[in-house]
């Protein structure tokens, strides 16, 4: 494994945090989530309420490949613990608001004495200065501020979000990709780093293209996201958008299409506007196109954009994606058994070698590796069962957690 001999300490909750360390576990790193008594909101909350065996999805899909360790942190037992695992580990993540590591004693200075080559990351909603950085942070907020609803959908009229925690997945992305550079540093130079990502900031990365085509163009005002409905973008010329046939919708990429387009549909209006300037045009295309393919099947049409070169995609929705014979070959899914039932997880999403990066654990229940930790930790079993009794480090009771597919 990639990062085998990483050993990473995670206080991350909801999905920007947890879903960068399982990219951590996913390469081999040792990741070690710290949860409250009772677990956080992402073992008790599922979009869709989606459980399987009582096990919440939402934790499911960024969880796998970590141990988990459930502790009081408000009880003064628990800071040596910490203080051990703080001690042993290569990087720190946690993603709560400013200052709230801080006052549990586990700040960015209070971490570096303990083991002063540690990489630190902290992410937030929107930095760790500025007059937001107290506000509480959330994947749709950052999705608004950031510019991005007001580009999508119909401007002015009804801005449309991303159908899911983009934003968040992205950050977590980022926040991998800034602790591999940080371990590469550490392991050559002996020195830590700290780190700072934040979900606005990864809003506006993902926007990297059409803000600086929108920053960086004279004249360019918000009446250029207005535009007809069947378009994806402001800043793509006609065709590119979405389309719907008689029995399907279809999204019609680049790719000097104008032109076949109109030969393929017979229209002699579309052939008019194809010499144009499709972006200037574009309203005009895409209403022609619009309308002289609604009646039209995909299966008629399929061969022929095919053969003329056309890039498109039938928009296919979730129930489609099992039987995708390139889904299937990419191996993105996986089914695992959880308790008496069985989910479905999506892998990470990289070769390495060809090889998808294995599941070797899944912590199913809250805490369910307290006591394999404490040990290794130097913790006696007598001080082990001590620190149970007394409730300062916790175990979820219950079925036994599944083991994962080999």
């Amino acid at each position: 494994m990639l990062l085998e001999g990483m050993k990473v300490i995670s206080f991350c909750h909801y999905l920007h945090g947890p879903a960068a360390t399982q990219y951590l576990a996913d390469l081999g790193a040792d990741v070690v989530k710290v949860e409250p008594p009772g677990g956080p909101l992402e073992r008790r909350w599922s979009g869709g309420n989606s459980f399987v065996d009582g096990v919440s999805s939402f934790f499911l899909s960024a969880n796998r490949n970590k141990r988990s360790l459930s502790i009081d942190l408000k009880r003064p037992e628990a800071r040596e613990v910490i203080q051990r695992l703080i001690r042993r580990s290569h990087v720190l993540v946690e993603n709560f608001r400013p200052g709230v590591l801080d006052r549990l004693g586990f700040g960015v200075e209070a971490a570096r004495a303990l083991r002063p080559d540690l990489i630190y990351v902290s992410a937030t909603g929107y930095g760790s200065s500025g007059p937001l950085k107290d506000a509480p942070g959330q994947d749709m907020l950052a999705q608004a501020r950031s510019g991005m609803i007001a580009a999508a959908g119909d401007f002015g009229v009804r801005p449309v979000p991303a159908g899911n925690a983009i934003i968040d997945q992205h950050g977590a992305t980022l926040i991998a990709l800034g602790v591999a550079a940080a371990y590469a540093k550490q392991q050559r130079t002996g020195e830590g780093t700290r780190i700072e990502a934040n979900l606005l900031n990864a809003a506006l990365d993902l926007q990297t293209e059409p803000l600086t085509s929108y920053l960086s163009g004279a004249g360019l005002t918000p009446a250029v996201f207005k535009r007809d409905p069947h378009l994806a973008t402001w800043y793509h010329p006609a065709p590119y958008g979405v389309y719907q046939l008689e029995d399907a919708f279809v999204v019609i990429s680049m790719n000097n299409t104008a032109a076949p387009l109109a030969e393929i549909l017979g229209n002699a209006r579309l052939r008019e506007l194809a010499d144009r300037d499709l972006l200037r045009e574009r309203d005009a295309y895409a209403a022609e196109l619009a309308s002289a393919l609604r009646p039209r099947r995909l299966d008629d049409l399929a061969p022929r954009f095919a053969a003329a070169g056309i890039w498109f995609a039938r928009v296919q929705d979730y129930g489609d994606l099992r039987a995708d014979p390139q889904i299937l070959a990419n191996q993105v899914f996986r089914d695992v058994p959880v308790g008496a039932g069985r989910a479905t997880l999506v892998n990470h999403p990289l070769r390495y070698d060809g090889q998808v990066p294995p599941l070797r654990h899944l912590a199913t229940r809250c805490g369910q590796d307290g006591r394999a930790i404490l040990g290794e930790l130097g913790y006696s079993a007598a001080e082990i069962e001590a620190h149970f009794a007394q409730r300062v480090v916790c175990e979820q009771t219950g079925p036994a957690a599944s083991p994962p597919n080999p």
